[in-house]
């Protein structure tokens, strides 16, 4: 048996799943935000609570909104910020006793997506998270690519191409791919085209219902992803770039953005596929679990 644990800003959710797949069990509980001897209590006690009900032990796999140091052991570059600096994994192993496997939750939705998801049965996926970030992961013949930084697949933070105006991004550079790609950032710029204080979801359905203000933003988000996405195909020459997060529900996006990319891509014939997730919100806890 495989448990996966995904660890979010506002829930942490759990998953049992048997030897094909299947899954066998579900819980979420809200995230004790800001309090780390909590997180870790939380997890271990869900562990607990769902092997004792199924009555056997499982391997644990843990996703989380950032990455373990390849040089300290500690957790960086995580949205949740009392993770950072801390020995999470050893302090779960601690609590479990046993060996726990962590990666990165954007690696975990890649993971879930190249193993029974959307992306079954490629050799080389990128998973895409468009949500309130920007994130990724890259997956060749069946298996994580972590890299020497434990930052591959971390495309949210390059700089977005041709573009003159340029955001400041909370990791303190200005124009990354993600102030543009993210919900926050559409609504950023459907706020500066439309005023008010449009949400992604309006700014689609008003496109869709002809308003040409609407469109234009829609339009130029599609035009945005594509050079974006086309850095990575350049880089990485994926089979497979699979969509998640609240944006990847979009459809438009599957059929406007491969029609956008090959004009950046260096290549006279462009046989990727963008495609959408096929366990959604699951996709990240689905991935945890096949850690192992």
């Amino acid at each position: 048996m495989r448990l996966g644990v995904d660890l979010g800003g506002t829930k942490t959710e759990i998953i049992a799943l048997d030897d094909d797949g299947g899954e066998l069990l579900r819980r979420r509980v809200a995230t004790p935000r800001g309090d780390y001897a909590a997180t870790v209590a939380t997890i271990a006690t869900l562990v607990r609570d769902v092997e004792n009900e199924l009555g056997r032990a499982g391997t644990v796999g843990i996703g989380i909104p950032g990455a373990e140091s390849r040089v300290t052991g500690l957790i960086k570059n995580a949205n949740s910020t009392w993770l950072i600096g801390k020995p999470f994994r050893r302090d779960l192993e601690a609590a479990l006793r046993r060996e726990v496997r962590i990666e990165n939750d954007a690696n975990c939705f890649a993971l879930s997506e190249a193993t029974d998801g959307a992306a079954a049965g490629a050799e080389i996926v990128f998973g895409v998270i468009l949500g309130t970030g920007v994130g990724g992961g890259i997956v060749v013949r069946g298996r994580v690519l972590v890299g020497a930084n434990a930052i591959a697949g971390e495309w949210g933070h390059n700089p977005m191409p041709d573009e003159a105006d340029r955001p400041d991004c909370y990791c303190g550079r200005p124009g990354c791919i993600e102030t543009y790609l993210s919900g926050p950032g559409l609504e950023r710029d459907a706020r500066v085209s439309l005023g008010g204080t449009p949400c992604a979801e309006d700014v689609v359905a008003e496109a869709a219902a002809g308003d040409a203000a609407s469109e234009a933003v829609v339009a130029r988000y599609e035009r945005r992803l594509a050079k974006a996405l086309a850095l990575v195909v350049n880089i990485v020459d994926p089979d497979v770039v699979v969509l998640g997060g609240g944006l990847s529900n979009i459809d438009r996006l599957y059929d406007n953005v491969p029609k956008l990319w090959h004009a950046h891509v260096f290549s006279d014939h462009v046989a990727t596929r963008l495609l959408k997730n096929r366990h959604g919100d699951s996709s990240g806890v689905r991935g945890a679990a096949w850690l192992w």
